[in-house]
């Protein structure tokens, strides 16, 4: 199973890269595969591959779901 997570883009560098924060963290990720992506954008990464450009209210909504889904465990 393949899963891309959401990230805010916070620099655009030379190369087609790109600077990205997903919850504090940060990664340099490739920018090849999505055209108009500026900085506090957000886009989907798998792979060290920016795949799609999302809004803000999908990432957040993409971003609270994988906390849930990291928590099952903690479920008695």
């Amino acid at each position: 199973m393949c899963l891309a997570i959401p990230a805010e883009v916070v620099e655009l560098k030379e190369n087609e890269l790109a600077l990205i924060d997903i919850g504090g963290a940060r990664k340099q990720i490739s920018m090849m595969l999505v055209d108009d992506v500026g900085v506090g954008d957000y886009v989907l990464v798998h792979a060290g591959f920016a795949i799609e450009k999302i809004d803000e209210e999908e990432a957040a909504r993409t971003m609270e779901l994988l906390r849930q889904l990291a928590g099952l465990d903690e479920i008695p």
